[in-house]
Formats: C-alpha cells, sequence, structure tokens
C-alpha cells in the first residue's frame, strides 16, 4: 500500500480532470450533473464527431472519430479518469478502441460500462452472456498495465425498469406475474443515486495520507467493484409501493405466478432465436433466482455509507415511474 505522504509535496491526492463517453446518456448525464455539482473537477464529453448531442455549461467537448485511434488518445491527453457509458446497442469494439486510447494517454482510472449487476458474481456471468462479455474489458485494463479499473455494481435502474414492466409488473394494465412466490429480494438504484455515487467515488483522496488514515480512497477499489444500491425489493414490495401512490388494493390486480427458471430458460431460449427481449426477461429474471445474485448487499455489503449516499424514498420513485406510463413516457434504450 502506498501513501500520500511518501510522495513529493507537489503530489495531487485527488483526481481533478475527467473525461466521459455517453455524458448525454442514460446515466452520463447524471454522472455529469453530479460531478460538476462538486465544483471540483474538469468534466470534459467524448463524442463522436457526427453527434448533435448536447451538453450542460461547464462541460468541454472533443469529438472523435473511432475509426482514427490518434483522436482518440488526443481526446484523452491530460485525463486522470475516463468513464465509459454506452448502450447495450453500442458496437463492442468502441470500449476497446477507447481502453486502448486511455492506455497510450496514460489516463490513471478507468470505469468500463460496468454499470449493472454483479459482474464478480461467476454464476451471473455464466448465464448472463450479455454480462460475461465484460470480463474481457476488464482483462484488457489490467493486461496494458497503465490503467486501474473499477466497476460499477448498482445492478437494474429501479423507475426506468419498473415503467418498462422489466419486473413484470405491468402498471398500466394492472398486472403481474410474481416469479415463484414474488417474495425474493434484489437490489436495485435510481439513476440519481448512480450519478451520485460516481461523483462521490471520484471525489475520494487516491490514496490514504499516512498509515493511520483508514478514511475511503480510491486506491481502494482499484481493479474492483464499487458496490451501490437505493433499495433492495422484492416483486410484492414493489407492488406494495405501487398499491400506494395509486390508493390501489391488491384486489384491483391481476396476480398470477410462475417458477423463476422457468422465466429465465424461456427468457434464454428466446434470446437464441433472435429476441432482444429475451435476453431482458432472462437477465431480470436471473437475477431473482434463490441464491440471492440479485441481493448483494446480502452477499457483499453495500459501499453506499464509505460514499456518502443518502436514505431514498422508495414511493417517490415508484410515482416516478407510475407517472411515466400514464403520461405515455415510458424511456425506451
Amino acid at each position: 500500500m502506498s501513501y500520500a505522504n511518501q510522495y513529493p509535496v507537489s503530489f495531487k491526492n485527488h483526481i481533478e480532470k475527467i473525461a466521459i463517453v455517453g455524458a448525454s446518456g442514460q446515466s452520463g448525464s447524471y454522472i455529469v450533473e453530479e460531478l460538476l455539482k462538486t465544483g471540483k473537477h474538469k468534466v470534459t464529453a467524448i463524442t463522436r464527431a457526427d453527434s448533435n448531442s448536447k451538453f450542460p455549461a461547464g462541460v468541454e467537448v472533443k469529438r472523435v472519430d473511432y475509426d482514427n485511434q490518434s483522436s482518440l488518445v488526443e481526446a484523452l491527453q491530460g485525463q486522470e479518469a475516463l468513464i465509459i457509458t454506452m448502450g447495450v446497442m453500442a458496437p463492442q469494439d468502441q470500449q476497446t478502441k477507447l481502453i486502448e486510447a486511455a492506455a497510450a494517454a496514460k489516463v490513471a482510472w478507468v470505469i468500463p460500462n460496468e454499470f449493472g449487476g454483479d459482474n464478480a458474481n461467476e454464476a451471473l456471468l455464466r448465464d448472463i452472456p450479455i454480462n460475461a462479455v465484460k470480463v474481457q474489458y476488464r482483462e484488457q485494463i489490467e493486461k496494458l498495465g497503465v490503467s486501474s479499473w473499477i466497476g460499477i455494481c448498482c445492478n437494474f435502474w429501479y423507475d426506468y425498469s419498473l415503467s418498462r414492466g422489466n419486473y413484470s409488473i405491468d402498471i398500466k394494465n394492472r398486472t403481474a406475474t410474481f416469479w415463484d412466490d414474488g417474495n425474493t429480494r434484489i437490489n436495485t438504484s435510481t439513476l440519481p443515486q448512480v450519478g451520485l455515487g460516481v461523483a462521490n467515488l471520484l471525489n475520494l483522496k487516491v490514496l490514504p495520507d499516512n498509515e493511520q488514515d483508514t478514511s475511503p480512497c480510491l486506491s481502494n477499489y482499484k481493479n474492483k467493484f464499487v458496490y451501490i444500491a437505493s433499495f433492495c425489493l422484492s416483486q410484492r414490495e414493489m407492488l406494495a409501493s405501487i398499491l400506494r401512490v395509486t390508493n390501489a388494493t391488491e384486489e384491483d390486480w391481476k396476480i398470477e405466478y410462475r417458477p423463476v427458471e422457468e422465466v429465465f430458460k424461456e427468457g434464454v431460449e428466446r434470446f437464441q432465436k433472435g429476441d432482444f427481449m429475451g435476453m431482458l426477461s432472462g437477465m431480470y429474471s436471473r437475477n431473482f433466482f434463490k441464491d440471492n445474485s440479485g441481493n448483494y448487499e446480502l452477499t457483499r455489503g453495500l459501499d453506499n455509507e464509505k460514499l456518502g449516499l443518502p436514505k431514498e424514498d422508495v414511493d417517490k420513485y415508484t410515482k416516478i415511474a407510475v407517472d411515466a406510463v400514464l403520461n405515455g413516457d415510458v424511456a425506451q434504450f
């Protein structure tokens, strides 16, 4: 373990310059918002030359050509951290090129496109191919030997997933299919919590001040995952929250039951036949297995307290999901 007091007085024990890919996206916009609020970071949005994305005031914009590696390296020169947030439809080689460019530009820290479930869980990686492919990016970072990675385990976005019916709860039609008995709990996060979690992570000191310093530092998470969450909920608890915010009762809903492993198997088979929604069904249902893979609060513990994250009101975010459905404003991919 290194300590800040072992370095010259000129040593800077914090991160200032941060580049982000996907700065206007679902999670990226929240991360940028929280980074700017700190007033401690210079934020640079890395975007394609032909992109029409808009960015908030205070964000420097650097346009790149993914077919020209030197443009990526140039855009990342002087950056101390790179955050990669990309949708599932983004070309996979883009992240590879960004990681190579980060190493060439000597970027110390990379947060790869790891926003999701517990990707340190071997069983989840085995069963969910879309998560398993992410291992190669972490291995690439380590093999290049320049940057260190930090994975963000936040699981599914709560109000986003609830509004889309991904938890097998259909708000519009008041129907729910409980997997098994509907009592298995998983962790889930709101987008504001994810944004604040990443910002507070990058606000940490890089190294402990000295051997007596036990406060959280970025180096504690070198080549590891950070575990954050807003709630730990079962499907029944999600429905109970919906009932509270809509002043309804369970009698107003049609509830069915299915074995979760059957739902997962069916989803995988659909995905193998080219049905993308089958992948989603498989991914979500797999987190509700009785092995507690989706409840990393139980199996790993959370870093919420270390990162100064607040306790959130589940009904507040349930209402956001309900309003999105009723207003026809459900977010797409």
